[in-house]
């Protein structure tokens, strides 16, 4: 939660511990780990719905960027969605994170063409995301 709050990626809506706990309770998701001498350096949060899956907290520490730490990370995340029989990966990118969608089409990701809706069924979490929109 640390690195992910380091790499820009919560916000005052999310909650990366209660997101820890739902990807880490079932067999349908997981957090890879990347791991140097004892230091956690990247991670990626991977899941299947039954119809796809899923990456979200894609984070690499800023210092080891470029290293190919992502790249490895997406790519054994695809791994695992593969073993578990997910015909299709997916993800999001927020609006204006510029380096990130050219990261991913770097690795042969593409637009899908698709708007994301969605709504927080926790009213106190809908109104952190409007306050902090």
């Amino acid at each position: 939660m640390a690195l992910w709050t380091r790499c820009g990626l919560v916000r005052p809506w999310n909650e990366p511990r209660g997101d820890v706990a739902r990807a880490l309770d079932g067999d349908a998701s997981t957090i890879l780990a990347g791991v140097d001498g004892g230091a956690l350096v990247g991670t990626v949060m991977v899941g299947h719905d039954g119809h796809r899956g899923w990456l979200y907290y894609l984070a690499v520490t800023p210092d080891r960027r470029g290293e190919g730490l992502g790249r490895a990370l997406v790519r054994a995340a695809e791994e695992w969605l593969r073993e578990r029989g997910a015909p299709k990966i997916q993800l999001m990118v927020r609006d204006g994170n510029e380096a990130a969608i050219g990261f991913y089409e770097s690795l042969g990701y593409s637009n899908q063409g698709v708007v994301v809706l969605g709504r927080f069924l926790d009213p106190e979490l809908e109104a952190r995301r409007r306050a902090g929109a």
